[in-house]
């Protein structure tokens, strides 16, 4: 009976161990027939509550994005467009401050192909994502599609432009088997409403009001400002009575919002909803759009002026002495062609921001600029006698085009930065960005005191009080930003430059010490570096366990990632503790295992895991069939204590943001150590 007790109590501690492997994402595929000659792979995944994973176009710098790898295409098939996904939520990460894009539940991808062999009887796509609850895992899985009976001729060139269009699917064929790694859950794919709309609304309402703040700018423009008591004046004296002057006033503003909304709806139909969005990850485009700033930028700083052909405002001048509905339309054109050398930058650089965010964001971007626009218009017109109460036209609207020549140029580095990061060229690095910054908004600090004038700036024999106090505040946040340079985090910006990782030092300019993954200086043992709060850390397993038992200290395994939220967060909040830290530098051996690491192993150290049966390529593939062989666990972070011959000398533990209970687990297991 013993014996049995003793079995029933193994077994279920063998189950408990084996819970540790989680997989939050099943996956179901199927191939959708298109023609004769395409098909569409479709890829169902169902996401456990409260886990996310991520999109193909997540921002570098943040988590790891979804990557599809279509194997042996060349002379079978050819990719039609690339891979489609199901919308996505976007979230601000704190912590590697970028924007993130994830799905929560469900989500979907598919992805056109053209086949070229009529002989194929079957696609490879191996699929590698990284799903996040509390805990980070890095996956990935090889999924067969067995093609449908296809009408081939050996004779046919793929043509690879077109874009998926689902509703012409004819006939869809369901796996039984969907990969190699015996994924065995499956889920039916569901007509529910995509995730995210509350954020979608919050996103949406942002633009709005930053388009309409960018509205009331262009409204203090010496191309719009003077404009406003010139057409009041004209609607009340033309009009037969206050009742009509004061409808003509609203067809007017009506008609502005109607010019721009038009302007917005299309560009949004021009290059489509999605594929808005994924411009906002595309280098070139990216880099276009620095482009255009800096020229938006040059235009308001008074090196040149956008102008519209005047052949236009006349031909639309004329139109406007029509009168009625249709003359007063005109007349609204006739604004917006005439104000278009002010306006202009700033309808550009609204176009370009909101487009970034996709879907329907330039129509709100351009309701919210018009209506901003067109509001001083009808109030003036309800309400003649407030046009005394306007401030003169003079040499102040110039001023203030010139302050968003220099906004315009520091954004224009924002989206030059998007495109570093991308490319990885660290040509736009942290102080490189933060230093182009303090010498714009230094500039503009000297340029409100008086002390650089520009083209077509007015004599100034005294600064007014309004402009003394912008000065003030600009050159304050021009002193914030130096500090950037040493490593402080400037969280008024957040977002804004490029993250603390992607940096010529993350400890700042000018300090000698280490900090990176494989830093190595004189007196450190060797494949030490300093790690998170300047620990001494290895990154490699062995070279770490020799050290700790030449010291005769108990080791702190952490198995980590380079894109783990949570393992950056126990780093910050709970690791930065005074109390936790000195442990962490003086009674234990600190090993750090990064799991997503993508550096190649030697060829004479790449293997099959015995395991899980998967090749094992990289660094990270070797640390993750470690801790999945040694210690049946796949989440990050993950966290043991061990003594020098690799025995546990407490249970492990994961992501544990209580400090005190993360201290007492710490303290246990040295304790242990040293009885």
């Amino acid at each position: 009976m013993k014996r049995f007790y003793a079995l029933l109590l193994l077994f279920f501690t063998f189950l408990s161990v084996q819970a540790q492997i989680l997989d939050p994402v099943s996956w179901r595929t199927s191939v959708e027939k298109k023609s004769d000659t395409e098909v569409v792979l479709v890829f169902d995944a169902s996401i456990e509550h409260e886990w996310h994973m991520f999109s193909q176009f997540t921002p570098e710098g943040g988590s790891l994005p979804t990557v599809f790898e279509y194997k042996n295409a060349k002379g079978n098939f050819e990719l039609v467009g690339k891979t489609k996904e199901s919308p996505y939520k976007k979230v601000y990460s704190d912590i590697f401050e970028v924007d993130e894009y994830m799905f929560e539940g469900k989500a979907q991808f598919k992805q056109t192909v053209k086949i070229t062999n009529p002989n194929l009887k079957s696609i490879s796509v191996y699929v590698e994502y990284q799903v996040c609850k509390e805990s980070c895992i890095q996956q990935d899985k090889t999924f067969e599609f067995k093609l449908p009976p296809m009408n081939v001729k050996a004779s046919e060139v793929a043509v690879a432009t077109t874009s998926v269009d689902t509703a012409s699917a004819q006939t869809a064929v369901v796996q039984d088997s969907v990969s190699n790694d015996e994924v065995k859950e499956t889920v039916t794919v569901s007509t529910e409403k995509p995730m995210g709309k509350k954020e979608e609304k919050k996103g949406l309402l942002s633009i709005f009001f930053f388009a309409f703040l960018g509205g009331f700018a262009a409204l203090l423009t010496p191309c719009v400002f003077p404009m406003i008591p010139m057409t009041v004046s004209f609607f009340t004296k033309q009009s037969k009575n206050k009742a009509q002057g004061i409808r003509n006033a609203i067809i007017y503003g009506i008609s502005i919002i109607l010019i721009y909304v038009i302007l917005g709806t299309l560009v949004t139909a021009i290059f489509g909803a999605d594929a808005l969005n994924a411009l906002s990850t595309n280098v070139w485009f990216n880099i276009i759009f620095f482009i255009l700033l800096v020229f938006f930028a040059a235009s308001f700083l008074g090196a040149f002026e956008i102008m519209l052909p005047n052949s236009w405002a006349n031909k639309v001048d004329r139109q406007a002495d029509r009168g009625g509905i249709i003359g007063i339309l005109f007349m609204a054109l006739a604004l917006a062609i005439v104000s278009f050398s002010c306006t202009g930058p700033i309808v550009g650089t609204l176009l370009v921001e909101a487009a970034s965010k996709g879907g329907i964001a330039p129509i709100v971007g351009m309701l919210g600029f018009s209506s901003a626009l067109a509001l001083p218009f009808m109030l003036f017109a309800m309400f003649p006698g407030w046009l005394n109460s306007l401030p003169k036209s003079g040499g102040w609207l110039n001023t203030v085009k010139v302050v968003l020549g220099f906004l315009e140029l520091a954004l224009a580095f924002k989206f030059l930065s998007n495109a570093d990061l991308v490319l990885q060229a660290h040509l736009l690095e942290r102080e490189v960005f933060l230093a182009i910054w303090i010498a714009v908004f230094g500039t503009l600090a000297f340029y409100l005191f008086g002390k650089i004038t520009l083209p077509h700036d007015s004599p100034l024999s005294h600064i007014s009080v309004g402009r003394l106090s912008l000065g003030l505040l600009v050159l304050s946040f021009t002193i914030y930003l130096i500090p950037g340079l040493w490593g402080a985090p400037l969280k008024l910006i957040s977002g804004f430059p490029p993250p603390m990782t992607y940096s010529e030092s993350p400890y700042g300019v000018g300090n000698s010490k280490g900090g990176g993954n494989g830093d190595t200086h004189a007196g450190f043992p060797e494949g030490a570096h300093l790690g998170p709060h300047d620990i001494l850390a290895f990154t490699d397993y062995e070279k770490g366990m020799a050290y700790a038992k030449s010291v005769n200290k108990p080791v702190l395994l952490d198995f980590t990632g380079f894109a783990c939220v949570n393992c950056r967060k126990m780093e910050d909040y709970v690791w930065s503790k005074p109390e936790i830290l000195s442990i962490l530098k003086e009674k234990v051996v600190l090993i750090s295992l990064y799991v997503d690491d993508k550096r190649e192993l030697p060829e004479n150290e790449k293997y099959t895991s015995k395991e899980t049966g998967k090749e094992i390529k990289t660094i990270g593939n070797k640390w993750s069939d470690f801790q999945i062989t040694h210690y049946k666990a796949n989440a990050q972070p993950y966290y043991i204590i061990l003594d020098a011959d690799a025995n546990r000398l407490t249970e492990p533990v994961g992501y544990t943001p209580d400090s005190d209970e993360y201290k007492t687990w710490l303290e246990s297991g040295i304790a242990k150590f040293k009885k």
